[in-house]
C-alpha cells in the first residue's frame, strides 16, 4: 500500500487516493470531492487488487494516455506539457515539454502565499524539454502551487499569439489518474497539458505596471529584527492548537523568511533562528531554503548549551 494507490473503505462507500501514510498504521485518503479523511490501513483495501481478486480479468484497466510522435498529428503535438517522470518508487523528475512547432519564453515559480520562488526561466525550444526540479511523492500534500507562464516567440511576421499562464495545485484524485507517456521524452509518468484552461497574460498591462513600479520611490521601512528569532509555534500564535501541521510549518517558515529579509535589508552580519529539535522538519526546510541563497556566507547549527534546544546561526554576506 503506497501513496497514490486508489482504495475503498471496507465499512463504507467512500473511495479515494492515499495522500499520507504514518508509521502508526494510519493513512489519509483524499476522496472525490477533495476532502481528506483519516483511516487505518486495515480499514481499507486497494481497489485494483481487490477487483482483480474477486472479478478476475473482466475488469477493464484504465490505460495510460500516450502521445503520438507523428508530426502531422496536431492534436497530440500541440501545446506545452508538464511531466512528472519517476526516478524511483518515490522521487520524480519534473519536466516542461514542448512538442509544438513554436518556441516560448517561459518562467516557472513555486508560490507560497504572497511569496514565490523562481525554479526556471528562459527559452523552451520547439520539440524540446527542460527539467525544472524533483519532487517526492511522500511529500505530495506539501507541494506548493506552481505558476507557469509562457510567452510565444514570433520569428516571422504573423498573427500575434497570446501569452498565457497556468496555476496548478494538485489534488491526489486527479494527479494519480493522469498517467501517460510524455511527448518528446517518450517516457511514462504523470502528464498534464498546461496550454489548456489557461489565463491570458495582458503584456501591455504588465509593462505599464512594471513602469509604474520602477517610477515609485521605495519608502517602506522594515523593522530591524532581534538577533535571535524564536520559531516555536507557541511563540508565534495563541491559536496553534487549531492549526494543522502544514499550517503551523507555513507560519514558521513565513516568520523565518520575513525576519531573514529584514536582517539582510538592515545589513546585519548574522541572525539566529531557534527552531527546536522535534522531528527536524522545520530545521530541514530552513536549511533547504538557506542553501539556495547567494547572499549567505554560511549557516550552521549553533551551540545547544547556549539555547537549550536546536537553533541555526546564519552569517550574512
Amino acid at each position: 500500500m503506497n501513496i497514490g494507490d486508489r482504495v475503498r473503505l471496507l465499512h463504507g462507500n467512500e473511495e479515494g487516493v492515499i495522500t499520507k501514510i504514518s508509521n502508526a498504521g494510519r493513512i489519509e485518503i483524499e476522496i472525490e470531492d477533495g476532502f481528506r479523511i483519516p483511516a487505518m490501513k486495515n480499514e481499507v483495501v486497494v481497489i485494483s487488487a481487490s477487483e482483480r481478486q474477486y472479478f478476475g480479468d473482466g475488469i477493464k484497466e484504465e490505460k495510460p494516455t500516450s502521445f503520438s510522435s507523428k508530426s502531422n498529428d496536431l492534436d497530440q503535438n500541440d501545446g506545452v506539457y508538464l511531466a512528472y517522470l519517476p526516478i524511483n518508487d518515490k522521487d520524480h523528475s519534473i519536466y516542461l515539454v514542448n512538442p509544438s512547432a513554436r518556441n516560448y519564453l517561459m518562467m516557472v515559480s513555486e508560490v507560497y502565499g504572497d511569496n514565490s520562488r523562481t525554479l526556471v526561466s528562459g527559452e523552451l525550444s520547439s520539440k524540446g524539454s527542460k527539467k525544472i526540479g524533483e519532487k517526492s511523492i511522500s511529500d505530495f500534500e506539501d507541494w506548493p502551487t506552481l505558476l507557469c507562464q509562457f510567452f510565444p516567440i514570433h520569428q516571422k511576421i504573423e498573427k500575434t499569439q497570446p501569452s498565457f499562464e497556468r496555476r496548478i495545485k494538485f489534488k491526489a484524485t486527479s494527479f494519480f489518474k493522469s498517467k501517460g507517456k510524455a511527448p518528446v521524452l517518450d517516457k511514462n509518468g504523470y502528464i498534464f497539458k498546461l496550454s489548456e484552461n489557461t489565463k491570458d497574460i495582458d503584456v501591455k498591462q504588465l509593462n505599464e505596471e512594471l513602469k509604474k513600479d520602477s517610477a515609485v520611490e521605495i519608502t517602506t521601512k522594515f523593522p530591524k529584527p532581534e538577533k535571535s528569532i524564536d520559531l516555536h509555534i507557541e511563540k508565534l500564535t495563541k491559536d496553534f492548537q487549531f492549526l494543522s501541521n502544514n499550517e503551523m510549518l507555513k507560519l514558521q517558515m513565513d516568520t523565518f523568511e520575513r525576519n531573514l529579509n529584514y536582517a539582510i535589508a538592515h545589513g546585519m552580519d548574522e541572525i539566529t533562528f531557534i527552531h527546536g529539535i522535534g522531528n527536524g522538519v522545520l530545521k530541514k526546510e530552513i536549511h533547504k531554503y538557506l542553501s539556495q541563497l547567494g547572499n549567505i556566507k554560511y549557516f550552521q547549527d549553533t551551540q545547544k548549551n547556549r539555547f537549550g534546544y536546536g537553533a541555526t546561526l546564519v552569517r550574512i554576506s
